[in-house]
């Protein structure tokens, strides 16, 4: 369990709790649930909404921490200013994360998907938000193991990301050719931009 502080945000959402799930075993239900909890009514719709109350993000196409925080913080910002375009400041930041404007396509990549194992869950709330409390909500929802959120690095699926936001013919991508380090590296760089500006492109 770790979290991002946003102090130039307004407090009620200054802080991001986010958590790095392995062993995912219940996707599928998890899927289906998210789903059905934006059209139940009544008090039990509200108390089902307020129990998947976070972004649940497909792990492998996430770069590291910057990355994530990055669309965080640009999620938040665009709440703020009231202009997101999804239901919620949390399915903002997987819009945030796409490459393209088409929200489906963003819930549908980024999002957590039948066959999802390794999943980053975020809420993003007050700063007097108990972590521990949080943490809790996160593990009633999520069936997995919590581990350190460095091991993303182990997850990341750079194939599925360079595919995405369209790199393979990128010219300083293909330069790096047989550097692992370095070809990731610059699709590392290319990815966090693109979420920081995507905003200002629209």
């Amino acid at each position: 369990m770790d979290f991002f502080h946003f102090p130039h945000h307004h407090s009620s959402q200054s802080v991001a709790h986010f958590a790095l799930f392995r062993d995912v075993k219940n996707s599928q239900s998890l899927r289906k649930r998210i789903i059905a909890a934006a059209t139940i009514e009544g008090a039990a719709g509200d108390q089902e909404r307020e129990a998947v109350n976070f972004a649940f993000i497909d792990a492998r196409l996430i770069t590291g921490r910057l990355h994530l925080q990055t669309a965080i913080s640009q999620a938040i910002l665009a709440d703020s200013q009231g202009a997101i375009r999804t239901k919620s400041v949390h399915s903002e930041i997987l819009w945030a994360l796409n490459p393209t404007n088409n929200i489906t396509e963003a819930l549908r990549r980024y999002g957590v998907s039948d066959t999802t194992t390794d999943l980053i869950v975020v809420r993003v709330g007050e700063a007097n938000l108990d972590s521990a409390k949080i943490q809790e909500l996160m593990e009633v929802v999520v069936l997995g193991k919590i581990v350190p959120f460095a091991e993303v690095k182990d997850i990341t699926d750079w194939s599925s990301i360079k595919k995405y936001h369209k790199l393979n013919g990128e010219v300083a991508v293909q330069e790096t050719k047989g550097n692992i380090s370095s070809e990731r590296a610059i699709v590392d760089n290319i990815v966090i931009s693109t979420v920081a500006m995507k905003t200002v492109m629209v």
